[in-house]
């Protein structure tokens, strides 16, 4: 009888402790892993919004207020839409939000525009998108949450999707 009583409560207090770390990991995780940080970057005199990897996150001029402009394979083969998952909060600067991308993905927006990475961009500090002209031109987001001018007057390319 006495067994019982012991492998009840090591049951009770084993399952008690799986609850406790699953909160701990969905918070934890939630607090610690921010989607956005932020980075100064001396070409442009700017602090500017990265991800994780501190590489630069642009936005569209054209791509406001649930409007998608870069949806085809060739756009986003360019630009890298910055997704989170179901559920998840983008986190780690004030002013993001998580918008439905046409494709059903959620993309990370501050302050309403939604934010992507130009895959000529492979190191902290790069700025090659910046000046870019679509339907828009592509600009990397600042903190002030305005797009910033090109670092020079040289024409940028253009490219139709």
């Amino acid at each position: 009888m006495r067994r019982i009583g012991l492998l009840a409560t090591a049951l009770a207090v084993a399952a008690a402790a799986a609850i406790v770390a699953a909160v701990l990991a969905t918070n934890g995780s939630a607090k610690t892993s921010a989607v956005v940080k932020t980075m100064h970057n001396a070409a442009l005199g700017k602090t500017i919004l990265v991800n994780r990897s501190g590489l630069t996150l642009y936005s569209l001029s054209a791509e406001r207020h649930g409007r998608f402009i870069c949806t085809s394979s060739a756009c986003v083969a360019l630009w890298k839409p910055l997704v989170v998952a179901k559920g998840v909060k983008p986190t780690g600067v004030s002013g993001l939000t998580a918008v439905k991308r046409p494709d059903g993905r959620r993309q990370v927006a501050f302050r309403g525009a939604p934010l992507y990475r130009f895959v000529q961009d492979t190191k902290p500090g790069q700025i090659n998108g910046n000046g870019f002209k679509d339907v828009g031109v592509w600009r990397p987001v600042t903190t002030s949450g305005t797009s910033t001018a090109p670092a020079s007057s040289n024409p940028m390319p253009s490219y139709g999707y």
